[in-house]
């Protein structure tokens, strides 16, 4: 039997996922408890699904959006209801099973013992990986980089990562932005420019054909789109904060 943590929880994300995310539901709560699923405006009948499981299981919470609002809306939410139940941590994953969900208690073991860092998936890729995807996602790590002075974020866009809430709220809520796929690398950056170190964890990455069950909402040309206006913004902003930022890395030294 695994002891409820009082301090965090498993926070998954999901969006028309296909039956995945039973399997990753079901994986998280054998390594975790709590775990939360925001549900972002599902049609696929998920939603019901996972409403049964959590009635059968008081480890699983299931929250309901009406309408879908993108990965970072449906965070946004979670933390929300989290810090008010009490909660200072959460560790997001995919409902899609690309995540590691037996690498859980090991990344909340690196939290607890670094309360205010972020502990950041750094992706081990296999044969399964998109080389189209390995190698868009190298630009998007060398900007977030050059936008945090090279802090210590080895990989900006993977997932499966330990937040602190509060300063994830406190950059959320000042934020327009962050509510779609911008958001794991705009989190990153802009809680790095607020202080908070990173410790990259290796984690496994799977990616599944949809003969597997696998569903995937990359859209190449959106969100590269999405992504390079977010870098435009975070580059403009770490224009204005680098000789702070540069001062800062000097004490470090």
């Amino acid at each position: 039997m695994i002891s409820r943590s009082r301090s965090h929880l498993v926070l998954i994300p999901s969006y028309n996922p296909g039956r995945k995310v039973f399997e990753t539901v079901r994986a998280a709560r054998a390594q975790w408890d709590p775990v939360w699923v925001v549900v972002d405006g599902s049609t696929d009948g998920t939603a019901e699904g996972l409403q049964d499981l959590a009635r059968n299981d008081p480890g699983l919470r299931v929250l309901l959006r009406a309408k879908n609002g993108g990965k970072g809306a449906a965070v946004l939410d979670g933390l929300i209801e989290a810090a008010s139940q009490g909660y200072t941590h959460v560790l997001a994953m995919d409902s899609d099973g690309q995540h590691p969900a037996e690498l859980i208690g090991a990344f909340m073991a690196a939290s607890a013992a670094n309360p205010g860092a972020m502990v950041l998936g750094e992706p081990v890729f296999d044969a399964s990986a998109p080389t189209i995807r390995i190698k868009g996602r190298k630009i998007s790590n060398w900007w977030a980089n050059l936008e945090t002075l090279w802090s210590g974020i080895h990989d900006s866009l993977f997932g499966f990562r330990v937040y602190p809430i509060a300063p994830l709220l406190r950059v959320m809520r000042s934020s327009l932005w962050m509510r779609r796929f911008d958001f794991d690398v705009e989190a990153v950056v802009r809680l790095s420019w607020r202080g908070l170190p990173a410790i990259n964890l290796p984690a496994p990455v799977r990616y599944f054909t949809p003969e597997q069950g696998g569903v995937s909402h990359f859209n190449y040309w959106r969100d590269n789109v999405l992504l390079t206006s977010m870098h435009s913004r975070l580059f403009a902003g770490f224009l204005v904060r680098l000789p702070f930022l540069s001062v800062r890395r000097l004490l470090r030294r």
